[in-house]
């Protein structure tokens, strides 16, 4: 026995030589991108890109132009910057490019769910029949009753909701989205204020994840730290459960579609509790923080704030926050101001990264006529955040918050955007694109349009200090879909009387 340590210390020392050595021999080919291997064997750049993404890229594609090669943690990533040469990733005509074997993988790592053969085709169809037409207007009713019942309580307003009360911004909007979100599509039960208590208790927990995912998905915990998401994990695995399901009424037609295909497919109940975490997290991951961005920007923005309301008041007259109101959800559809303030809003403040697993050596033609060889294992990733939303040559000023960027001068939707004197296609990315693009953005958008209306329609709102600057975003976010802010912004708010 005591021989164990020895040889265990040797495969150790063999198994780091090796990913080192394989590291260090690896040398740019003819015609590959730009290769830099980073300042440390196997990690490469992984603890600068870590630290802060957007920082990194921008450092790296000064040096490199737009591709080059990057070793991460073992791993070669190659960055393509240049939005004109996106076209031929995203279409993939050769489908040499795999989506999903990357998602199989970090969906097992950070939920614990194990993918079935066809469940990513599955999540597509059923987000096109109950996220999309008839199934996305029933769900808006849903949504905007239990918004109603999120911001009111079960009894509707108490005898202060007209005094002036003080919260975190960022607080209030995620607690308010996650808790609606979470009860139209996992269900309720018929004790409303139960439901309202266990809503705001799983919050609460799943802020606890929030804080720690990026580090997680980067391997970056200490051992507390990994107990505490092994706990988090079973908590939301049994809170989800499809046995909890039963004894609630209500559960989206979503959900319940999804949840019937892994029956079907001998899924067991377990892994689909995980499955339901996993939709949790990609549904109410970012609504929440979006909103928060898209108020404090209305906020900073008096102009802005008044365009939303005048158009919403056109359109809709009075919006009440009540139970099972009247409301002209073909409306959501023809608010070009509200479209633009959430377009610019994503713009600014989402930073998704598209990935894609390179099956086979290919060529990469880019825009400017280079071609590019992409190695077979690497990793092809777009980072839309810096090469699309911040080009100054496809959005002036691309810092600057402008609320009628997407508009035109005849009040309509703005879709005409130019880089290089070529129309570009995709001028704002934040929902992927492609394979990838998240099939959910009918249902997200329309959340979020919804919360924004009732706030700015129903409540007085104004900022503790109106001074205070928006705050920037916490670099541990980049690359994680929206952003969030590195810290708190206090504002106050009142019910207005009903007219």
């Amino acid at each position: 026995m005591v021989l164990w340590g020895p040889v265990l210390g040797a495969l150790l020392v063999a198994t780091v030589g090796y990913l080192c050595l394989r590291g260090l021999l690896r040398q740019r080919r003819p015609k590959e991108p730009p290769l830099d291997k980073g300042p440390v064997p196997w990690l490469g750049h992984a603890m600068a890109f870590r630290k802060n993404m957007l920082q990194f890229l921008r450092h790296m594609q000064a040096k490199h132009g737009d591709i080059f090669t990057v070793q991460l943690g073992g791993q070669y990533f190659t960055f393509v910057m240049d939005p004109l040469s996106f076209g031929p990733i995203l279409k993939d005509a050769q489908r040499k490019l795999d989506f999903v074997e990357y998602a199989q993988k970090l969906v097992l790592k950070v939920f614990g769910y194990r993918s079935v053969e066809g469940d990513y085709r599955m999540i597509h169809s059923a987000s096109t029949k109950h996220l999309m037409g008839e199934g996305l207007e029933e769900l808006n009713q849903v949504m905007l009753d239990t918004l109603s019942l999120v911001m009111l309580g079960p009894r509707g307003p108490s005898l202060d909701a007209r005094c002036w009360h003080e919260d975190g911004l960022f607080h209030f909007c995620y607690n308010i989205l996650f808790k609606a979100g979470y009860l139209s599509l996992f269900g309720y039960t018929k004790d409303k204020d139960r439901d309202l208590l266990q809503a705001e208790e799983l919050f609460l927990e799943f802020r606890k994840y929030d804080r720690l995912f990026p580090r997680f998905v980067y391997s970056l915990l200490g051992p507390q730290e990994w107990l505490e998401v092994g706990r988090l994990q079973r908590l939301f695995h049994k809170a989800l459960s499809v046995e909890h399901n039963l004894e609630k009424y209500g559960v989206s037609n979503w959900i319940t579609y999804m949840l019937q295909f892994l029956r079907e497919q001998g899924v067991s109940p377990a892994m689909q509790d995980k499955f339901n975490f996993m939709m949790l997290w990609a549904s109410q991951g970012n609504t929440g923080p979006t909103s928060f961005w898209a108020l404090l920007f209305l906020l900073k923005h008096p102009e802005a704030m008044r365009a939303v309301r005048e158009e919403a008041t056109r359109l809709l007259g009075e919006v009440r926050l009540e139970a099972k109101q009247s409301f002209k959800f073909g409306a959501l559809h023809r608010m070009p101001v509200l479209d633009s303030v959430m377009e610019e809003t994503l713009r600014l403040r989402a930073s998704p990264t598209l990935l894609r697993v390179v099956n086979d050596d290919q060529v990469l033609q880019m825009a400017s006529g280079q071609e590019c060889l992409l190695r077979s294992g690497d990793i092809l990733a777009l980072f839309p955040y810096l090469s699309v939303h911040m080009d100054p040559d496809i959005h002036p000023e691309p810092t600057a918050f402008r609320y009628d960027r997407f508009l035109t001068a005849s009040g309509s939707r703005k879709v005409d955007f130019y880089k290089a004197g070529k129309k570009i296609r995709h001028y704002t990315m934040p929902w992927g694109s492609g394979v990838s693009i998240c099939p959910g953005r009918f249902l997200a958008l329309n959340e979020m349009k919804l919360f924004i209306l009732l706030m700015v329609m129903n409540f007085d709102l104004e900022l503790v200090d109106p001074d205070t600057p928006v705050p920037p975003v916490d670099p541990q976010r980049w690359g994680f879909g929206t952003t969030q802010p590195s810290h708190e912004v206090r504002f106050r708010y009142r019910l207005r009387p009903a007219e």
